[in-house]
């Protein structure tokens, strides 16, 4: 399959590629995956303020997974919580323009997010 420049930008020179201490209670993750396709995605944001201030990932599978989850980090750095749970896979799909095979990496991308700030919210609580 071949990729467009937009996902071949952030499979080559991907942004935010790491991990966060997942001990820290000012950081959320999430641990997401698609077996029928082995695509599985790591992901962490860190929150000031109820602000992200920081996002990672690591991505195990295909340049679009790769490419969605890159483009996540970027896309909730300086959002508030409740505007990074407004990301949605068709924004990033169509941000990426990807082909509609490949659209289970945007949900892989939305799920992250999502998890990511619910482990962040458990753990306010706990505290």
């Amino acid at each position: 399959m071949s990729y467009n420049q937009k996902i071949l930008n952030h499979f080559n020179l991907p942004k935010n590629v790491g991990e966060l201490d997942e001990n820290n209670d000012q950081v959320g993750s999430s641990l997401v995956g698609a077996p029928s396709c082995g695509d599985v995605l790591k992901f962490s944001i860190k929150i000031e303020n109820n602000i992200i201030i920081d996002a990672k990932f690591l991505a195990f599978g295909c340049g679009a997974a790769i490419a969605s989850s890159s483009l996540l980090t970027e896309k909730v750095i300086g959002k508030t919580l409740n505007e990074a749970e407004e990301i949605s896979n068709q924004e990033i799909a169509s941000e990426l323009e990807l082909p509609p095979i490949k659209y289970h990496c945007s949900v892989l991308a939305e799920e992250a997010i999502k998890d990511a700030i619910k482990d962040y919210k458990n753990k306010r609580i706990k505290s």
